[in-house]
């Protein structure tokens, strides 16, 4: 399976990476990735950037040392409507979002709550990927996940910090290989993701990678196969709010 891109890290604007956009890029370059997005945390995680720092991202160029860039937020889901951190007007200048539960941002719920969490942060036109809903944290109804998932046009990420041995993430390789059973079941389309908070691990998708051979999971489901499938989910997603 080729393997591209890489959409879900973060600089030292989330105020707990190590590592600036340019030395990302430059780990991208290095690794021969053909896309990066920068995807710092929302402006609710303790120490990340403001909300304007989202907005002005229009002055970063969109190819750098021959990697296509792309500038995304990973949202925080701050309540079980799914509202996220932020709103239209800052939101809008991003090339996509990924909506998350943190534990510092909200506190578990029930199964039932989480789910619906979920689900109505999907009704955001900014709001493209699920990230890690594999964390047995915020215990998930993975069928109504992943259903609402296709019906909304949104990608369900395989988080490689979810599903490496050494994840701080409760039962995640477990629920991943769940997650990932019925995004096969419901054609819904995943994005392979590193999650890297140091240039480092850009492209650090080992475990995750082993994970959809493993379950024979559909390649034509796995976006980081080429820029136009990735660009191509993102349109679907665009095209409900058009």
């Amino acid at each position: 399976m080729l393997d591209v891109l890489d959409i879900h890290t973060h600089t030292i604007a989330s105020g707990h990476a190590y590592n600036s956009i340019y030395e990302m890029v430059q780990a991208a370059s290095n690794m021969g990735l053909a896309l990066l997005g920068i995807s710092d945390h929302g402006p609710a995680m303790e120490g990340a950037a403001c909300k304007h720092y989202f907005r002005s991202n229009r002055c970063l160029p969109r190819e750098i040392m021959g990697v296509k860039i792309l500038f995304g937020c990973e949202l925080n889901i701050l309540d079980f409507n799914g509202t996220v951190d932020l709103d239209e007007t800052f939101a809008g200048a991003l090339d996509y979002g990924i909506a998350s539960l943190h534990d510092v941002c909200i506190d578990p719920g029930t199964k039932a709550e989480n789910t619906h969490a979920y689900v109505k942060a999907m009704d955001n036109p900014k709001v493209h990927v699920i990230g890690h809903p594999d964390d047995g944290t915020y215990e998930v109804e993975f069928d109504e996940l992943v259903r609402q998932a296709a019906a909304h046009k949104v990608l369900i990420e395989l988080n490689e910090a979810s599903v490496r041995p050494t994840s701080y993430r409760k039962n995640a390789r477990a629920n991943a290989v769940q997650v990932l059973e019925k995004c096969a079941q419901y054609g819904v389309k995943v994005v392979v993701s590193s999650d890297a908070h140091v240039a480092s691990d850009v492209r650090s998708h080992r475990y995750a990678l082993e994970m959809l051979e493993k379950t024979h999971f559909p390649e034509e489901l796995v976006v980081n196969r080429s820029v136009d499938a990735l660009m191509a989910a993102l349109k679907e997603k665009n095209d409900l709010f058009a």
